[in-house]
């Protein structure tokens, strides 16, 4: 089994059965070769330093309605809101003051905060922090308008495709939602110039091994700059609310694929994955993540941001936990970086 993380790691592909087998194993020795083959990657490319990104999530306003989502439309058990650009930029001060130089604006498709108000929020904000990165996840829009933001001056995309089978596609969306749009929207996003952000929930209802390989091979070819791989965790205020949650264990396999295909990517350690085991950010890194997102959110707003159950937002989660954040990481070898940490194109 270990041949195939080796070849993994010189090849950064696999034929089919290579990624079958390694995500059907359960091999404890196996999966540990395949992390530290994963961490070392990370290390040569990244050192021991974890990115950090300033989370704002500016509204749980949605106008989608799918299956496993808690903020989706059709619940009508959580409290909506709103950020107004004030308050954002509050956030983003705050951010700034405690060293974040990525600010990540994440929310529902929110089509009342327009694409007009959206770029010029952007807008303010890549003038009053020039030095700082802009990151969205907000979500499909027409191509001429991720070519607003993108001019406006953000500079990362995040959008998820969750999976690449069509038909599993269906099982997790209503029929008005379309996987081929939401493929589309990646390869705009691509052309447009964004470092762009794409991937998986691990577990979701319905998948199998070879949803996931399907799902592997697809990032293979987009080469995104950012990989997002999380758990499923159900909401219990959706048609997925009775679901068990994805595995762990699963989700830091895929982790370690991904660094070993792609070295240089930016790959989280998810808040879903510090939701389900107290230690899931740390187990993410170990397996090859080098990003963490706490959440600057006014505090406020951010339990009415649940995306799943039990979603975490305190603690080393919260942007003012940088100090929890910072003990957690040294106890396993690693730092926070307050830099930028753009993608950077490295061969070998």
């Amino acid at each position: 089994m270990k041949q195939w993380v080796d070849r993994l790691r010189i090849e950064k592909s696999l034929p089919s059965e290579g990624y079958r087998a390694l995500l059907t194993c359960r091999d404890a020795e196996t999966m540990e070769y395949l992390h530290r083959q994963a961490r070392e990657v990370a290390y040569t490319y990244f050192g021991n330093r974890i990115y950090i990104r300033g989370l704002i999530e500016i509204s749980n306003c949605c106008r989608n309605n799918c299956y496993y989502c808690g903020i989706r439309k059709g619940n009508t058990h959580i409290e909506r809101y709103r950020l107004s650009q004030e308050t954002i930029l509050e956030c983003c001060t705050q951010g700034y003051e405690l060293g974040f130089r990525t600010f990540v604006l994440q929310g529902g498709e929110d089509r009342l905060q327009s694409a007009d108000w959206i770029e010029e929020t952007v807008s303010i904000i890549r003038k009053q922090f020039p030095d700082c990165a802009i990151t969205l996840s907000l979500g499909e829009y027409p191509p001429e308008e991720y070519k607003r933001f993108f001019r406006a001056g953000a500079n990362r995309y995040l959008l998820r495709h969750e999976t690449y089978n069509q038909e599993h596609y269906s099982l997790l969306h209503p029929v008005e939602m379309s996987w081929k749009h939401r493929i589309s929207c990646l390869e705009s996003l691509k052309n447009i110039g964004f470092q762009t952000g794409t991937g998986i929930m691990v577990g979701s209802p319905g998948q199998t091994v070879e949803h996931l390989i399907d799902d592997i091979h697809f990032i293979s070819r987009l080469r995104p700059e950012m990989i997002g791989i999380g758990p499923f965790i159900p909401h219990q205020d959706t048609p997925f609310g009775n679901q068990p949650a994805g595995s762990i264990e699963q989700t830091l396999i895929l982790l370690s694929i991904f660094r070993l295909m792609h070295p240089n990517a930016l790959i989280p350690a998810t808040t879903a994955l510090a939701t389900l085991a107290p230690n899931g950010r740390e187990k993410g890194i170990l397996a090859g993540a080098n990003v963490v997102m706490p959440n600057l959110s006014p505090g406020n707003e951010r339990k009415k941001y649940e995306l799943y159950n039990n979603k975490a937002s305190l603690g080393a989660e919260a942007a003012e936990g940088l100090s929890i954040l910072r003990k957690q990481l040294q106890t396993i070898g690693y730092e926070i970086s307050t830099e930028k940490g753009d993608f950077w194109k490295r061969e070998n």
